[in-house]
């Protein structure tokens, strides 16, 4: 079955499909009387089409846990440690509508297997990385190959299941991955670091891509579009380098303040945007549709989905270095804290689908993400001796929110267009995803670096070395003091912490004030574009009588 040419490769006549289980049926999508159903196999290749999926998942949030240790055993600065963090998703991000443009001419089970591949030798590299450098880069590779498994997956998985009832419910089980891979990422991260080191984070992914590339062969037949779109080259380049000086910007600038190269870089991403954007509008053939954006309901909820993600990616980045450096915590011990958090994010997804039934989605979204702004509201009071139910609590509000907000923030995307472009529709979705998770690390812990080095107050007597070393990050203090005599190690851990502290309660701030403001954007937008709707019901009632 071809599939027609797609963003995300979200097939454009099923618009049912979200990352966390939520559904739009579509009047126009039926199923023909004799369509087959899927038999034993093809179940087996479900379960193998999830592997990666779940993969991609832990790796969005497995990696905070092993910043403590990255930070000492790599000594990076604080730029390198955030580019360490956001150059996969931003990777990930830009290539995700070319590799689903790339799967239809070239083959999806082929693009996955060289994804597969590449990511599992890319892993090994990453775990093996001898400085902050060499780390950047794997990572930036495994964002390219990780790239190329998303689209794959679910194109695949649409060939494998024709009937309705059983797509639908192979999506909705497909989708499940990403909620249990955020759910098992800090579990699985917390034990790897228990017992092994930092690197042992990448090489999870070996034999489970092992496994992949043994059965997928065997479980998941080939499938291809000829007559997909034109790859256009230049929309490929520009759609990735344009985010990366745009985030160099921000981090320039929140590091060292107002500068000429954070400027420059800023400008400089923003330029390269507007081009982007311009060649879509011009292209016969677009890698994104930008005419989307016109319609109220698609551009307010993209904005809602890509805030929901910001924060929760935001928080986490900074809370797993709390846990484990300020209240130092193991890392199992902080997995396991942050459990009900992801919890609550997975629950607040599947209830969104109830409470849909009885509540509009004007009200909704921006309930979901006034959650996530009580939740940074709590995170101000943080101090350096805070408890860690304290922690618990602002990680089940905001993840709570954010799973409630991006569940129907997915359903309202793909229902706010006309079937033949939920494709389209899809693939912005899942870029917005994966920007969000992108900047909320780059913005928020930029911010939180800035305070860190401004308020960090050293005791006398420093070696100029270890001095610089302890200005970086937190970790660089932690292990700076360990070489220090008792009491000047004491009095530096102490005002490091005190002045992390002081960074997560500005960074929180700041969070709860942008989600405070896309609340009221959404709930604006959302309920304007509602009583349009109605309006237009109703004359069209008032014509027909």
């Amino acid at each position: 079955m071809a599939d027609t040419p797609s963003l995300h490769r979200h097939d454009t006549t099923d618009p049912s499909t979200t990352r966390t289980g939520a559904s739009t049926a579509s009047t126009a999508e039926k199923t023909a009387p004799d369509a087959p159903r899927a038999g034993r196999r093809a179940w087996f290749g479900l379960a193998a089409l999830m592997l990666p999926v779940l993969l991609v998942s832990i790796d969005n949030t497995v990696l905070s846990f092993a910043i403590p240790q990255l930070s000492q055993a790599l000594s990076p600065s604080a730029s390198q440690l955030l580019w360490i963090v956001d150059i996969y998703p931003l990777i990930l991000a830009g290539l995700l509508v070319t590799m689903g443009t790339l799967g239809d001419r070239v083959g999806r089970r082929r693009l996955l297997l060289v994804g597969a591949t590449g990511f599992g030798l890319v892993s090994v590299y990453a775990a093996f990385a001898g400085d902050a450098t060499h780390l950047i880069a794997a990572r930036a590779l495994l964002g390219l190959f990780g790239a190329t498994l998303m689209p794959s997956t679910l194109a695949l998985l649409r060939n494998l299941f024709l009937d309705d009832n059983q797509r639908r419910l192979a999506i909705a089980i497909w989708a499940s991955a990403f909620s249990a891979g955020s759910a098992l990422g800090p579990i699985v991260g917390g034990w790897l670091l228990e017992h092994f080191w930092w690197g042992s984070i990448f090489l999870i992914n070996v034999p489970v891509l092992v496994v992949l590339l043994v059965v997928a062969p065997f479980l998941l037949p080939e499938s291809r579009n000829p007559g997909s779109a034109r790859l256009d080259p230049l929309s490929v380049v520009l759609s990735v380098v344009s985010m990366l000086p745009f985030v160099f910007g921000i981090k320039k600038l929140a590091s060292d303040g107002i500068s000429p190269l954070g400027v420059a870089s800023l400008l400089l991403g923003v330029a390269l945007g507007v081009l982007f954007v311009r060649r879509q509008t011009r292209s016969s053939s677009p890698l994104l549709e930008v005419g989307l954006f016109r319609n109220r309901v698609f551009s307010a909820s993209v904005l809602a989905n890509f805030m929901a993600v910001f924060s929760i990616s935001g928080l986490i980045f900074f809370v797993s270095q709390y846990l484990q450096l300020v209240l130092e915590l193991s890392p199992m011990e902080a997995g396991l804290y942050l459990l009900p958090g992801a919890a609550a994010t997975v629950a607040m997804g599947l209830a969104a689908v109830a409470l849909a039934r009885i509540a509009p989605i004007w009200l909704l979204i921006p309930v979901g993400l006034l959650l996530a702004t009580l939740g940074y509201l709590l995170g101000t009071t943080l101090t350096g001796s805070s408890s860690v139910g304290v922690i618990v609590v602002i990680f089940v509000l905001v993840g709570g929110g954010a799973g409630l907000a991006e569940t129907l923030t997915n359903d309202a995307i793909l229902a706010s267009v006309p079937p033949e472009r939920a494709g389209a529709a899809s693939g912005i979705s899942e870029t917005a995803y994966e920007l969000g998770a992108s900047l909320g690390v780059a913005i928020l812990g930029s911010v939180l670096a800035a305070v860190y080095r401004t308020r960090l107050e050293l005791p006398a007597g420093l070696d100029p070395a270890v001095a610089d070393q302890a200005r970086e990050t937190l970790g660089g203090a932690v292990s700076a003091a360990d070489g220090l005599p008792a009491g000047q190690a004491d009095a530096l851990l102490e005002a490091a912490k005190a002045a992390f502290a002081h960074g997560v309660d500005l960074t929180s701030a700041i969070g709860a004030v942008l989600a405070l403001l896309t609340a009221v954007v959404i709930g604006v937008a959302l309920r304007a574009a509602h009583r349009a709707t109605r309006r237009a019901a109703d004359q069209g009632a008032l014509v027909d009588a």
